[in-house]
């Protein structure tokens, strides 16, 4: 007795063979920063993330979650439509760009901030070295969950990757430290862009202003709530 498969099975499984060589073959080449700058919307992001600190972090790595559902979701079906836009939409300006960072995909890396209540004086950056500063990752990572508004590492690290940093910081844009009467007139410009006037109203001062209160205590805005010397606006300003 001869069996023979049906013709429709033999398509199916056609099909499914090619399916897994063009994955094999799509999913490196589209996870490459090369393959995302080729869109000129996303160039900028690009070159900012090329002279970052994070410059040996793929794209994919901080805005793909690497789970299954993430992969659907961040990179199938997001990435299907940046293509669709850019092919055949209306791409959006590069200042208006929006990509959402998980705060797990950070903590995959970062785990060890959760673990101390204050930042080593050799890890700052140049104005903060002398002034220290007093931070406790898991209080307010506690915080950010229990406020319940999708705040995370991004809410105060925004511009890390691709923000334009001020006076030497490279981590927060620290709006409540800048006097906008003493920066030059290319600066103020710069800072009334959208994406950094977006970050600029995600710092500190967004909770620590001497009104909001978290667990019954107000929280201060007084410069000793987070930094170690008495001397801050020597550095700071």
């Amino acid at each position: 007795m001869q069996f023979t498969i049906p013709k429709i099975a033999v398509v199916l499984i056609v099909l499914a063979v090619l399916g897994v060589v063009a994955a094999a073959i799509a999913i490196p080449l589209t996870n490459a920063p090369t393959f995302c700058a080729s869109c000129h919307t996303i160039k900028p992001s690009y070159d900012s993330w090329f002279t970052s600190t994070h410059k040996e972090v793929t794209c994919v790595a901080c805005h793909v979650r690497p789970t299954f559902e993430g992969f659907v979701q961040d990179k199938v079906i997001k990435g299907t439509h940046d293509v669709w836009v850019t092919l055949l939409g209306i791409p959006k300006k590069p200042d208006d760009l929006h990509a959402k960072v998980y705060s797990e995909v950070c903590l995959a890396c970062h785990r060890n901030m959760l673990r101390i209540s204050e930042v080593a004086t050799r890890d700052l950056p140049g104005p903060l070295k002398k002034a220290g500063l007093i931070m406790e990752h898991r209080k307010h990572m506690e915080a950010f969950k229990k406020r319940g508004q999708e705040e995370g590492c991004t809410t105060c690290h925004a511009s890390v990757v691709h923000g334009k940093p001020y006076k030497g910081y490279p981590n927060v844009i620290p709006r409540g430290h800048i006097k906008m009467d003493q920066l030059p007139a290319a600066e103020k410009a710069a800072l009334e862009a959208s994406m950094v006037k977006a970050h600029r109203t995600m710092d500190c001062f967004r909770c620590h202003d001497g009104k909001t209160e978290y667990e019954g205590k107000v929280l201060s805005r007084k410069c000793l709530t987070c930094h170690l010397s008495e001397n801050l606006s020597d550095f700071l300003f």
